[in-house]
């Protein structure tokens, strides 16, 4: 017999663990202050500070050629095409340079799946930006990419992931998720690391002493139980590495892409989504807001859906905005929604730990 919604909220509520059934009904639910209040609980547990997080990084595509040809993808060109593009060393540090000069001490660092870049290069470009940025976090390289880069080179993923490391690799993004479901993944990205595959680079980035975010896409082809699937997935994992610093969801961005036939979900289901997540991602730290696909004040009131943390300024933001979503906020504007919230705003680095910022007036 399917439980209730209060039944449910009130079990996460006294601690007890949500199962994959459970977040099927709160998906199927239209009661959204409900799960508002249960997730704001849970995360106020969690997090009894005063203060909401925010960081300040560039998302820099270095290139964007890619052989996978993502459905919902309209930033990437085959290989080829004349509209792709590798940035210069010059221009990949002047984008890391004005990230330092606006208070920034880390790069989201991602290119695509690109079969003429063989690992040497990369370890030459973490080394170089490692020798020129010392102070500067690399977050660079989605499980996907790391997964194509053994395929490539033959090699097993844990020397791959050794070697970027030594080589500058900070800490590891979880794009290329979108939904953790074979069947999601052979519509949209059957090009690209499939489910377990992703799963095991960031089993073996752990392993390794290794951090990283956990993310999902969702909105697209995916059922709410493959939703659920997709967390319970991350919930695993967790369970057996705790290498996961936060997760990060949002809506597909259908326009411009080969899904753009599709309806674009609206805050209401995003919301919805993420307070599930909170709930059910019990071993998960950190959950992170998506102004970036929502816009600020749907950000902002992320902050009582379950998310403590708002995310980056995100400096630069190349994949979002070829589909047609363009949000964009300055650092004074990100604390004061913060504040509106009935927070502090605290800058914090990739690994949650509190920066100070003197001179923000909010």
């Amino acid at each position: 017999m399917t439980q209730s919604v209060e039944s449910i909220l009130q079990k996460t509520l006294n601690g007890n663990r949500l199962q994959p059934v459970d977040a099927v009904v709160l998906l199927e639910s239209t009661d959204l202050p409900r799960l508002a209040e249960a997730a704001d609980r849970v995360s106020r547990r969690l997090h009894p500070e005063p203060y909401r997080t925010y960081n300040i990084d560039c998302n820099i595509n270095f290139s964007n050629v890619c052989t996978t040809g993502c459905r919902f993808c309209a930033f990437s060109r085959p290989p080829g095409h004349e509209e792709g593009y590798l940035l210069t060393e010059a221009e990949l540090f002047e984008k890391i340079q004005n990230t330092v000069d606006l208070g920034g001490n880390q790069i989201l660092l991602q290119g695509g799946m690109r079969p003429d870049l063989p690992l040497t290069w990369y370890e030459s470009l973490l080394r170089s930006i490692r020798e020129n940025f010392p102070t500067v976090n690399i977050h660079g390289l989605s499980p996907s990419e790391i997964f194509y880069l053994a395929e490539q080179e033959k090699l097993p993923i844990v020397d791959v992931l050794i070697r970027l490391r030594d080589a500058g690799l900070g800490s590891l993004p979880g794009g290329g998720a979108e939904i953790l479901v074979d069947r999601v993944r052979q519509e949209v990205s059957p090009k690209k690391a499939m489910t377990d595959q992703w799963l095991e680079v960031c089993r073996q980035w752990h392993r390794i002493d290794g951090r990283g975010s956990a993310t999902m896409m969702f909105g697209h082809v995916e059922m709410l139980a493959e939703r659920v699937e997709h967390l319970d997935r991350i919930r695993q994992l967790q369970d057996e590495t705790g290498g996961f610093t936060a997760f990060i969801a949002w809506t597909l961005q259908p326009k411009h892409t080969r899904l753009a036939h599709l309806k674009k979900i609206g805050s209401f289901e995003y919301l919805k989504t993420l307070a599930v997540a909170r709930l059910f991602l019990d071993n998960v730290p950190n959950i992170q807001a998506s102004w970036v696909t929502q816009g600020l004040r749907v950000g902002q009131l992320s902050l009582r859906f379950g998310a403590n943390d708002m995310g980056s300024l995100m400096i630069e933001e190349n994949v979002v905005a070829s589909a047609g979503t363009r949000f964009r906020t300055t650092e004074d504007r990100l604390r004061l929604a913060i504040r509106q919230a009935g927070y502090d705003p605290q800058c914090r680095d990739v690994f949650y730990r509190p920066i100070d910022r003197p001179g923000t007036w909010v």
